[in-house]
């Protein structure tokens, strides 16, 4: 009976879940069908810096939130250079209203995401205010305005809006337009279209390649590069996790811009400008104009160390590199560099990668094996190795032939490799290493290198 009570328990969540989906998936096409109603009414293609109708009357509270995100987001477009109008070119209400196979992709404290393919091709993600989040509820309860509850949960998404207009890098999530509609409504209705992307599986990238993850790293050092630097001033990530990025065609993007905030934190004197972490904290300076030295700066690049630098970094890379890895991770979790400092102790890393010369002076192995010349090898299922690019084989990234030898010497199944026309996106290739001879294809491109011992005992 417990049993059958715990299976019954399971379905029910399974049940709860789906619904919520489908609840969630209907509001999101029930504001696309209110959208498409009010395209010729007025509203539909506003502008988020324009004068928000007047409010109905709500607790003196929820009216001084309105306002200081009002005053946020009208701080934010002037420290842009605008009033937040929508990219020439860019997606409109008319677009949106037009979107078809709308699918919730998951939702958070403020916000619900969806997946929608466009008419006229291709797909994007939609941002929208989640009217059952977290944020909406406990304004609800303090409150009791839910309208006013939802306008204030807008104003953050006018807000990612705002910050996506400015900020182009590659490492930023891109939007691809908006819809914005205060037509006479208590409430603010926007809908933000992005880029579509998938989420980050920290899970699957502990099981990828060095160089990948390297990558990934790297990518992340030259975003917190630019938000240091940025049009808008210094910028923080306050809610810096993994989550809040995506992959786009395996490249990192932030895609959550609604918690950053360009203030640097205002100070007195020196106690004032501690930086607190779980389990470190970090003495700043207070400078002449009243601000924490470098504080946004340093908070995006100690969340970097701790929750990707400390995992992707280090294992499985090439020994003569673990020295640089070692000082880079020693200095950012100690915060002993700046972001300028990280990227060119990162760039120096990629340069001895790609160029070799991280490669250790090692007796010459490539004499022990026998090239053919025009030949490629069957490809097929063979012995695995980790971590490999091909799940069915042994796929290692090489700088040359020279490599790829002392990498089959040091395997004992390896008999033979081949250097493939595949590149990583360092520029190096792929090598096949394979255990036994397969059959021989002709191809004037590649070379096949097999081991003179294996060899011996063959018809070639």
């Amino acid at each position: 009976m417990a049993a059958a009570a715990a299976g019954r328990a399971r379905r029910g969540a399974r049940l709860s879940a789906a619904a919520l989906l489908a609840l969630l998936a209907l509001a999101l096409l029930a504001l696309l069908a209110l959208t498409a109603r009010r395209r010729g009414g007025g509203g539909g293609e506003g502008q988020p810096g324009a004068p928000p109708p007047p409010l109905l009357p709500l607790p003196p509270g929820l009216r001084e939130e309105l306002r200081q995100r009002r005053r946020d987001l009208r701080r934010l477009a002037a420290a842009a250079g605008g009033g937040g109008e929508a990219a020439a070119g860019g997606l409109g209400c008319g677009d949106l209203s037009l979107a078809t196979g709308v699918s919730v992709l998951g939702w958070g404290f403020t916000k619900v995401v969806a997946r929608a393919a466009l008419a006229g091709g291709g797909a994007v993600a939609l941002k929208s205010v989640h009217g059952a989040g977290r944020e909406v509820r406990q304004c609800v309860q303090r409150y009791g305005a839910p309208a006013g509850c939802r306008r204030l949960a807008a104003y953050k998404l006018l807000k990612e809006v705002t910050l996506l207009q400015r900020l182009q890098h590659p490492g930023i999530v891109q939007l691809h337009g908006q819809c914005y509609d205060s037509s006479g409504d208590p409430e603010i209705r926007v809908t933000a279209m992005l880029e579509l992307g998938s989420p980050l599986e920290m899970i699957q990238l502990l099981q990828t390649p060095w160089e990948e993850r390297f990558k990934i790293c790297l990518s992340l050092v030259k975003l917190l590069f630019y938000l240091a630097h940025s049009p808008l001033g210094s910028i923080v990530l306050l809610d810096f996790q993994p989550r809040q990025f995506v992959m786009v065609d395996g490249n990192l993007k932030v895609t959550d811009m609604d918690d950053a905030s360009t203030e640097e934190l205002s100070c007195k004197e020196d106690n004032d400008c501690t930086l607190d972490f779980p389990t470190k904290s970090f003495p700043l300076k207070c400078s002449a104009v009243g601000k924490c030295e470098g504080i946004n700066e340093k908070k995006n690049l100690f969340n970097a160390y701790r929750y990707f630098f400390t995992y992707l970094l280090p294992h499985s890379a090439p020994p003569a590199l673990q020295p640089f890895l070692s000082d880079i991770l020693n200095a950012t979790g100690d915060l002993r560099y700046g972001i300028n400092a990280t990227l060119k102790a990162f760039e120096k890393v990629l340069h001895l990668y790609k160029s070799g010369l991280y490669l250790q002076k090692r007796p010459l192995l490539l004499k022990d094996y026998i090239s053919l010349k025009g030949f490629r090898t069957v490809e097929g299922e063979d012995y695995k190795c980790w971590p490999s690019y091909s799940h069915l084989g042994c796929l290692l990234s090489v700088h040359s032939a020279e490599e790829a030898a002392a990498i089959c010497n040091a395997q004992s199944q390896c008999q033979s490799f081949i250097i493939t026309q595949r590149r990583t996106w360092t520029g190096r290739p792929l090598a096949s290493f394979q255990s036994s001879l397969t059959d021989l294809i002709p191809d004037a491109n590649a070379v096949v290198y097999i081991k003179r011992s294996a060899s011996s005992g063959e018809r070639l």
